[in-house]
């Protein structure tokens, strides 16, 4: 059986053992199960699961940061009377290789606001995005890079 889907079973045999379905019990129930899958399952070979989660969980504080930052910067472009703004198209180089890999990697970047994915080349190996303050290319480069790209490979491979 998946470890995940364990997990979550157990995270929902706990809330009904307290009788409290509140998403902190739930959060409870799920970080007691998985030590206690840890404990079972540690010396196992191939259990992936429990390098996997924890980059995960990080992941997705990482993007929430992320998208809260990007709210701000868009508030301010958009409440300045007379913004400073410098849209442009930036090609990225990918160092991701499937296409499910490529594919998180664009819809994150088109959640987040002040981005859009255009197009990923024929070959796979650069994307195209437009974004609504395009000072630095270097930078935005690797803000992609070493933020959204490098997570994406963590919890993908």
């Amino acid at each position: 059986m998946n470890l995940f889907l364990l997990n979550v079973l157990l995270a929902i045999a706990w809330g009904a053992l307290t009788s409290q379905f509140y998403p902190v019990n739930l959060i409870f129930g799920y970080l007691l199960g998985f030590f206690l899958l840890w404990i079972i399952f540690r010396n196992q070979e191939g259990q992936k699961y429990f390098e996997r989660a924890p980059k995960i969980i990080e992941f997705l504080l990482f993007f929430i940061a992320e998208l809260l930052k990007a709210n701000l910067r868009v508030a301010r472009i958009v409440l300045t009377p007379r913004p400073r703004i410098h849209p442009g198209v930036i090609a990225v180089p990918l160092d991701l290789q499937t296409d499910i890999e490529i594919t998180l990697l664009t819809n994150l970047l088109t959640l987040t606001p002040g981005t859009l994915s255009l197009d990923v080349s024929a070959d796979h190996r650069m994307l195209y995005l437009h974004t609504i303050d395009f000072s630095n290319a270097d930078e935005f480069r690797s803000q992609i890079k070493n933020g959204f790209e490098r997570r994406v490979m963590e919890i993908m491979r």
